[in-house]
């Protein structure tokens, strides 16, 4: 059964709302949005005047020990087309395993230094949108693909929340090229909850902050995903995308993830600066 109120803490317009559509209509082309479903008013009123973050970890806890997680792949990823990815101009997925593929990635440079994060979703193996953001000033490598990472669990939510609309079962594929990343998220942030976010023996977490919004999100859709390694620079269309628009971010120093709005020109795009 459809949830009745949504919440948005983070789009066009935020609010409590009855419908999905509206929902669609204020977090559309927005992979910074931050909403979530209810079965209640009063549920969703107690979470709006909370925060997102609050909202995933009680979401989190009440499924605990619910459902299980969907397998995270480690597979080689291996390419049947010669010559490089600056020569190709298709526009499908070179996986295309999945319905919904969001390839993130992450740039930095000097490292630490200014960073910036990309992606490139592909629906039924073709590209349809890109996005760049997510600067910092003072970021790393791993800051930014920590934030490739949240902003594709966030995009997989609205796909999810399409499927439950439209009465659907597409299958939603992750891909970065950061073990880090994936390994934060899908093996070390249990343990490090249960130790009271330490490394134990009291050793900080580094990213502590990000870690834990990317572990909350990732607990509540876990079921519904799968998240797959692959091989950074080794001409996969859409890793060398998700790259070149993380680039993209941290040149032109987009705070904000925004949507790339020009034609999506994949032989152009693959010539621009990589990272």
């Amino acid at each position: 059964m459809s949830k009745k109120f949504y919440v948005i803490w983070k789009g066009a317009k935020t609010g409590i709302f009855n419908t999905w559509p509206e929902v669609q209509q204020h977090t559309a082309g927005r992979s910074d949005a931050q909403y979530m479903g209810f079965e209640s008013k009063y549920e969703a009123e107690s979470a709006f005047a909370s925060t997102y973050t609050k909202a995933l970890m009680q979401r989190s806890l009440s499924k605990k020990g619910g459902k299980t997680a969907a397998p995270t792949s480690t597979r080689k990823t291996t390419s049947t087309a010669k010559g490089t990815a600056t020569s190709k101009s298709v526009t499908t997925s070179p996986n295309a395993k999945s319905d919904i593929e969001i390839y993130c990635d992450g740039a930095c440079s000097p490292n630490p230094g200014k960073s910036g994060t990309g992606l490139a979703v592909y629906e039924h193996g073709k590209v349809t949108s890109l996005y760049y953001g997510l600067y910092l000033a003072n970021g790393t490598n791993n800051t930014a693909e920590l934030n490739g990472l949240l902003s594709s669990f966030q995009i997989a939510q609205h796909f999810i929340e399409r499927n439950k609309t439209a009465g659907t079962d597409y299958s939603i594929c992750i891909l970065s090229d950061s073990k880090y990343s994936i390994d934060c998220i899908t093996k070390w942030a249990k343990g490090w909850q249960a130790k009271g976010w330490t490394r134990g023996k009291g050793e900080e977490v580094k990213n502590l902050a990000l870690v834990q919004q990317c572990y909350a999100l990732y607990k509540t859709i876990q079921s519904k995903i799968t998240i797959r390694h692959v091989k950074g620079h080794a001409n996969i269309e859409g890793n060398e995308l998700a790259d070149r628009m993380a680039v993209l971010a941290r040149k032109q120093q987009q705070e904000n993830m925004t949507r790339y709005a020009e034609a999506i020109d994949i032989k152009a795009i693959l010539a621009m600066e990589s990272g």
